[in-house]
């Protein structure tokens, strides 16, 4: 007789495994984003006050083109002090990372771990059919390690 495996479980009272926990789980979805247009002042104004460290660039289709960064931006101010210029002209599109890794709502957390260690860099916009959805960091991964050692590994 063919019947339902996990049907039949069920009503044993066995439960089913637990699904692996992903980057959707723990990814933040509101953020703050930037345009190449606006000013790194604006941004560094943005980065202080929000407590964050950088955050993805988009265009005005709301696509990702870059990243920029607390390191972007002091690489600006030592740059504009040592030749005695402001940086209240530079553009974020002028200064931010355009080769950017992403990731995928759906990648286990714990290879999204592996990718942060590897690559050595904090943050992965995360994309949906290209379209930017949300963005993880390595604290989100640290909260995810933390929620997960109260369940079998």
């Amino acid at each position: 007789m063919v019947g339902n495996y996990a049907a039949k479980r069920a009503s044993d009272g066995a439960s089913a495994p637990p699904r692996a926990k992903t980057v959707s789980d723990f990814m933040t979805k509101k953020l703050i984003t930037f345009h190449p247009d606006d000013s790194l002042e604006d941004v560094m104004n943005k980065l202080l006050k929000h407590k964050i460290s950088g955050a993805p660039v988009v265009n005005e289709s709301n696509e990702l083109v870059g990243v920029i960064s607390e390191g972007d931006c002091l690489k600006v101010i030592t740059k504009s002090k040592y030749h005695n210029t402001p940086q209240r002209a530079q553009r974020v599109g002028d200064y931010m990372a355009k080769e950017v890794v992403t990731t995928t709502p759906d990648r286990d957390i714990m290879l999204v771990a592996e990718d942060f260690l590897s690559k050595r860099i904090r943050r992965f916009p995360v994309l949906d059919g290209g379209r930017l959805v949300g963005q993880i960091s390595q604290k989100d991964v640290m909260k995810a390690v933390l929620e997960m050692e109260s369940q079998t590994w």
